[in-house]
């Protein structure tokens, strides 16, 4: 055989492992190292998105698969995975303009392949919900309603799909800028780890909500005290408690700047200890921050930042509690949203809504900082994403 006719062979025997890696992955057939993910989008309009999308993401190399339809829905912005990784919840994010009531939550079966299957829909109790969360027996979905001001509890049946809402606790109240906090504005809820506690961050009030959490009863009640305080016009957004139940923080939206408590184990306190800005000295552009995560390792905090469009990295005292500046690095395109960092923590993958796009960041593992590594995928205006567990090579 020729030497051409040799790199030929190859050629071939490589392009045919290729395509037979990638189809099994479409078949649902991943490895150990691989995640399947779903991508949250807004819909409509100029959007080319048309509900929720799947990928692959190869947690060694960082490597993304291209991304597929796996549901057809509205404006399904935020999502969560229930603990079986069976089933995936999404709001269906009705915007202000178009009432009051008119967002919903749907319930997914998660197929082969990464492939959705609706299960239901359930009003959410209030206009444009924004953020949920599964608690951790799996038997209750929490959301915040962003125009209702409220959150509200779903019970979740055993075969995975919704009931209607057990438990609302409406917000009251306004802060001290006219524009955006003239009524309450739940933007997210999220759950201490032992799941005794649910934070509900409200931009039009100025507070974290903090509720004492029964999964068996499917409630929520306000602790006592019932809420903490941000400096007035901040406009708390979202909200990370760190892997030690001992800190959290809020990254405010509308002042860029980053909110530190120490958290009470016991009855769920928190306690304002610092804060600090997202963005450098002297910057005038857009002032917009959008998600706050703790790295899985517990020594960093990362928080998004629109107009601004980076995420800036922040160093953990773990004794304090205390935030050091790290850096702040461009996401490669504009808006960026929330951000996933997979469980390694390794990687970083941000969604840049208004560049339809979703970019890959290693990150370094003694500093915490962000390294472009210009894997790119194409999915219309991202907003949220959410992963379901590596299953074993069948």
């Amino acid at each position: 055989m020729s030497i051409v006719a040799s790199a030929s062979a190859l050629r071939f025997c490589c392009s045919s492992l290729f395509i037979l890696l990638v189809c099994c992955s479409s078949a649902g057939v991943l490895s150990a190292a691989e995640l399947r993910l779903f991508i949250g989008t807004y819909t409509g309009g100029e959007s080319s998105s048309k509900g929720i999308y799947t990928t692959v993401l190869d947690t060694e190399t960082g490597s993304l698969g291209q991304p597929e339809l796996a549901a057809e829905l509205r404006n399904p912005s935020f999502l969560a995975v229930h603990p079986t990784g069976a089933y995936l919840y999404a709001v269906i994010e009705i915007s202000e303009g178009e009432g009051r009531g008119n967002g919903g939550v749907a319930a997914l079966k998660i197929d082969e392949g990464g492939r959705l299957t609706l299960l239901n829909t359930v009003p959410s109790l209030g206009g444009a919900p924004c953020h949920c969360n599964v608690d951790a027996t799996g038997r209750n979905l929490l959301v915040a309603n962003y125009t209702g001001g409220n959150v509200a509890v779903f019970p979740i049946s055993d075969d995975g799909s919704l009931q209607e809402a057990s438990s609302v606790m409406q917000h009251e109240g306004s802060s001290v800028n006219d524009a955006r906090q003239q009524a309450p504005h739940a933007h997210s809820i999220n759950l201490s780890a032992d799941n005794r506690f649910a934070y509900a961050a409200d931009l039009g009030t100025d507070r974290i909500y903090v509720y004492e959490f029964n999964a068996a009863r499917h409630t929520l009640r306000p602790a006592n005290p019932p809420a903490a305080l941000v400096t007035p016009g901040g406009g708390p957004r979202h909200f990370a408690i760190h892997p030690s139940g001992k800190f959290a923080w809020t990254n405010c939206e509308m002042s860029m700047v980053v909110t530190g408590f120490r958290r009470n184990e016991r009855d769920g306190r928190l306690f304002a200890i610092q804060e600090i800005s997202t963005i450098p000295a002297g910057y005038n552009g857009r002032r917009s921050t959008a998600e706050c995560l703790v790295h899985p390792g517990g020594r960093f905090l990362y928080v998004s930042n629109r107009g601004h469009e980076t995420i800036t990295v922040y160093a953990i005292d773990e004794e304090s509690g205390l935030l050091t500046y790290v850096e702040n690095e461009p996401t490669g395109g504009r808006e960026p949203r929330n951000f996933f960092i997979e469980p390694s923590g390794k990687w970083l993958l941000a969604e840049n809504q208004n560049t339809d796009s979703v970019v890959v960041f290693a990150i370094n593992a003694d500093s915490g900082e962000l390294d472009m590594t210009y894997v790119r995928i194409e999915v219309g205006r991202p907003v949220c994403i959410r992963a379901v567990p590596a299953r074993p090579p069948q």
